[in-house]
């Protein structure tokens, strides 16, 4: 039997075959209790047969960490950045999905190859000066994550409903209801939730984009970078928020955790394929979240940016413009919904991640609902505070900083991340190939420079006034 689930053995647990636990002296600690413990390995996988039959059991994972990079914190940076410049950003959600799906790949390589999740790797793998500030790192990303997506779930139950802010913000701490009663029928049943919110979104965004027509022309030219988007100032700013937005500390807590669900073999080639099934549904659910994050930034250029409506920031806002700038009732509705079911996908996600960085990084046991309650407020008290001291008309420029927030936090789960998978000592036969790691540095350097230059010139312009 293992103590990280005293009810499998041994060579039930990912890395732990008999006589191949891949990099075990590269680690400080001995792996313990699996995060999500109860979710752990709980969901069956086919070994034989066809490869779609076998990643059809690998679907999943991939569409949870989708969420998070369609978050409502994603909606504000997409829709200033559409109003103001138009289709210019369009390159930067398509280069932020690029570093998504090459950093979402190491997560799954890190999970399965090394049993760890990411909150895990640092706890096991660096001193405690080292992993404590880590930790108040991560928890600072999931508090900004989950001021987005608490702010974004009470915005759209109010233009829904009426539901005024501060109300809806509390009326949010259901979710944790909801990922209990989801989870007593199965993980594949919370699964099975967001893939239809989901759906719900992407077919919301298909009527508006008809309703919009855009200039696809202007559409495709916008995928291709352009030199502004480092000289201009603002530009940056939201460049920042998108990439913050798009790419999320949490998810790569998150991702590392999620492919433990599966039931994976003990033997080399079958953790390989596993690596290889997690990837494919990553890099999957990743495109689509691209095309709902495009969509989102194309509506703002075809109906804001092109009437000369350059200010849209506030979500309320966008809902009272579309109706008149579109001819239709119909498109306000539909963001509106397709609003509330994004919010509502990404506290699920937030939940869970919040869940894997305190055991992971602190090993704390206690019951599920307590976890998850725990997590929720922690979330729940700063987004009642802040709506209640901002007032309703501030919460799109706090969705933007928020991200940019996050932004400022990826190198503290991205170099720790790509520094566990190109180790050999650590990876055993897992370790990422060295063609991976070296586009993976070199997305943690852009990262990392990018932040460099928005604090440099945040300081400029301070020591400026």
């Amino acid at each position: 039997m293992d103590a990280r689930a005293p009810d499998l053995a041994p060579d039930s647990l990912p890395g732990v075959a008999a006589g191949d636990t891949p990099g075990a002296v590269g680690w400080r600690r001995e792996r313990g209790t699996p995060s999500l413990a109860d979710m752990f390995a709980t969901v069956g996988t086919a070994r034989k047969g066809p490869l779609w039959r076998k990643l059809l059991a690998y679907l999943g994972p991939g569409y949870l960490v989708a969420v998070g990079y369609m978050d409502p914190g994603n909606w504000a940076t997409s829709l200033a950045g559409g109003s103001k410049f138009g289709y210019a950003l369009l390159s930067i959600a398509l280069l932020s999905n690029v570093m998504a799906i090459i950093l979402q790949s190491l997560c799954a390589r890190l999970g399965v190859g090394a049993g760890r999740d990411l909150a895990q790797a640092c706890r096991d793998s660096f001193p405690r000066w080292v992993s404590l500030p880590l930790w108040l790192s991560a928890e600072l990303a999931i508090t900004a994550t989950d001021l987005a997506e608490v702010i974004g779930t009470a915005i759209g139950l109010n233009l829904l409903f009426h539901i005024p802010l501060g109300i809806g913000v509390v009326i949010t701490a259901a979710d944790v209801f909801l990922i209990l009663a989801l989870q007593a029928f199965g993980f594949r049943w919370i699964e099975a939730f967001v893939v239809a919110m989901l759906g719900v979104i992407a077919a919301c965004f298909a009527v508006q984009i008809a309703l919009a027509d855009p200039d696809w022309g202007a559409v495709i030219r916008g995928f291709v970078p352009t030199g502004e988007i480092l000289a201009n100032r603002e530009m940056l700013y939201l460049a920042l928020g998108i990439l913050g937005a798009t790419v999320m500390p949490h998810n790569l807590y998150l991702h590392s955790g999620l492919v433990q669900t599966r039931s994976i073999g003990a033997g080399r080639e079958e953790k390989r394929e596993a690596i290889k099934l997690a990837t494919i549904d990553s890099s999957i659910a990743l495109c689509l979240a691209l095309t709902i994050n495009a969509s989102i930034l194309i509506l703002a250029a075809a109906t804001f940016h092109r009437t000369g409506r350059t200010d849209v920031a506030e979500l309320d806002q966008a809902h009272g413009f579309l109706a008149p700038l579109l001819g239709s009732t119909l498109a306000p509705t539909l963001f509106a919904v397709a609003l509330l079911c994004c919010g509502l996908n990404s506290t699920i996600t937030a939940t869970l991640s919040g869940q894997i960085v305190m055991e992971g990084f602190l090993n704390w046991r206690i019951a599920p609902w307590l976890r998850r309650l725990v997590t929720r407020l922690i979330a729940i008290v700063p987004a009642v505070v802040v709506t209640l001291l901002a007032g309703e008309k501030a919460t799109g420029q706090l969705l933007i900083l928020s991200q940019v927030v996050l932004s400022l936090q990826l190198p503290f789960a991205v170099v720790p991340l790509v520094m566990f998978t190109a180790s050999r000592r650590k990876m055993g036969p897992f370790v990422a190939p060295r063609w991976l790691s070296m586009l993976a540095i070199v997305t943690a350097v852009f990262i990392i420079a990018l932040n460099a230059k928005l604090v440099w010139d945040f300081w400029a312009g301070v020591a400026a006034t």
